[in-house]
């Protein structure tokens, strides 16, 4: 019923061939970039569909709008090319699945979206949030599913997310905050791809936490520490949101160190890779990762995904860095940690 918007053109008359020439892990030429990609489209064999580590940044890469990893997901699933044993795949969608158990606080037609990581329940609070809470959601009933994109599997996406949309729908919302990047970029990016319509309008968390700062202004003490920024994959899906990335940081006084691998050339956390592409690789990237961020004098590392911190903390605090999370960095800024 739900079938992505692609166009094969677009691919054969790119003249950069970014979404792969750009790609941390492939290392390919425009020509070869451009073919490889042409022939995906095509529903033809391609290497990319075996290589591909499912970082997400193809999407941001492409300047076109084309979704080419939605695409390359798609080929994947109808090929039967699996990122991660069947086992491993099907306990994560299972984990997922609606079963009409989820927490609804006293909901408003403003919404904070929690998605289905657990974390939020227990950090979302103060003043930052005093102005939206309690007016939250939690479950498998609101959760978009598009970490199911890492596992080569669109099609759980596609009936599950109209659903998800449904619920929404149901509690008469009209704007939801969501806290984590995959939700806000499932109902602002890969809904629309998918001809999906969303009824409400979406706001990440990083607009809400910079208005909020600036309405908290005269509780701000700057921080004065130099950290680097763990960007997570799913943030590509909401690349029109990261520059309150440092919006963020300027109010709060933390100077984001100047580093190769941040911004559009971000490498993910590697705990995908771990799970489904082997340790080796995995380790690779967080090494080259965090050596980066040892190089340029960081002190902090700020995370937005909780994945990503439980991945990465424990690694980047071996090395001197203190991890912390956004949402802990501007309640220290305003001296509530």
């Amino acid at each position: 019923m739900y079938t992505l918007k692609f166009d094969e053109n677009v691919c054969q008359t790119c003249p950069t061939g970014d979404c792969l020439v750009k790609c941390q892990y492939l290392h390919l030429d425009k020509e070869t970039a451009v073919a490889e990609m042409v022939k995906i489209g095509q529903g033809e064999d391609s290497f990319v569909l075996n290589d591909c580590v499912t970082c997400y940044a193809c999407e941001e890469y492409c300047r076109r709008g084309n979704h080419p990893f939605y695409l390359i997901t798609e080929r994947r699933q109808e090929k039967g090319i699996l990122t991660a044993p069947r086992a491993v795949t099907r306990q994560w969608i299972n984990i997922g699945e609606p079963q009409g158990k989820y927490r609804l606080g006293d909901v408003k037609e403003r919404v904070l979206s929690f998605g289905f990581m657990p974390e939020f329940l227990r950090w979302i609070k103060g003043r930052l949030f005093e102005d939206v809470m309690p007016s939250y959601i939690f479950g498998q009933e609101f959760f978009c599913n598009v970490v199911y994109i890492h596992f080569a599997d669109t099609a759980v996406i596609k009936e599950r997310l109209p659903q998800v949309v449904d619920n929404f729908r149901k509690l008469g919302v009209k704007e939801v905050i969501f806290l984590h990047d995959e939700c806000y970029g499932a109902f602002t990016q890969l809904a629309p791809a998918y001809g999906i319509e969303v009824p409400f309008k979406s706001i990440h968390y990083y607009e809400y936490l910079y208005q909020r700062l600036t309405e908290l202004k005269d509780l701000i003490r700057p921080l004065n520490i130099r950290a680097a920024y763990q960007r997570p994959c799913s943030s590509r899906l909401s690349s029109d949101q990261h520059h309150y990335v440092r919006d963020i940081m300027d109010l709060i006084g933390v100077d984001l160190v100047e580093r190769e691998y941040q911004d559009e050339n971000a490498l993910c956390c590697g705990g995908i890779l771990s799970m489904n592409y082997g340790y080796d690789l995995a380790h690779d990237v967080q090494k080259r990762n965090i050596d980066d961020m040892t190089a340029h004098g960081a002190r902090y590392c700020i995370f937005n995904c909780p994945a990503c911190q439980s991945t990465l903390g424990t690694l980047v605090a071996k090395q001197g860095i203190q991890p912390i999370h956004m949402i802990h960095l501007c309640r220290k800024a305003i001296g509530e940690m």
